[in-house]
């Protein structure tokens, strides 16, 4: 059953990426209630989560796309490290931790502008 209608394709991408990622999220939950906290497996989860978001994060930072692909490697790299000295100062606040690079980025790109 095929439509003409504009929003297929949007409804179908949006049901598509629900059903891939909610379906992997139940699994975890429904899993991750049989471990204990102190386990090694969850203590296993927790490392390979915590790798993923650093490997994005790099990746990122040494391989960007769009507004970041023309700024210096220097700023991504200072506002990274900076960002994650103030959110080790700020007793790691999460909120912290992801303004603070963001406002060094946006100010390091507008100095960058300005010269």
């Amino acid at each position: 059953m095929m439509t003409d209608a504009w929003w297929a394709p949007y409804l179908f991408i949006a049901f598509a990426g629900w059903l891939a990622t909610d379906l992997w999220r139940w699994l975890g939950v429904v899993a991750g209630n049989r471990l204990k906290e102190g386990s090694e497996t969850l203590n296993w989860v927790r490392a390979v989560a915590t790798a993923l978001v650093m490997a994005v994060t790099a990746k990122l930072i040494v391989f960007p796309t769009g507004t970041l692909e023309n700024s210096p490697m220097w700023l991504r790299i200072g506002a990274a490290s900076l960002g994650f000295a103030v959110f080790l100062l700020a007793r790691q606040r999460v909120l912290v931790g992801v303004v603070v690079p963001i406002v060094l980025l946006a100010v390091g790109l507008l100095a960058l502008d300005l010269r």
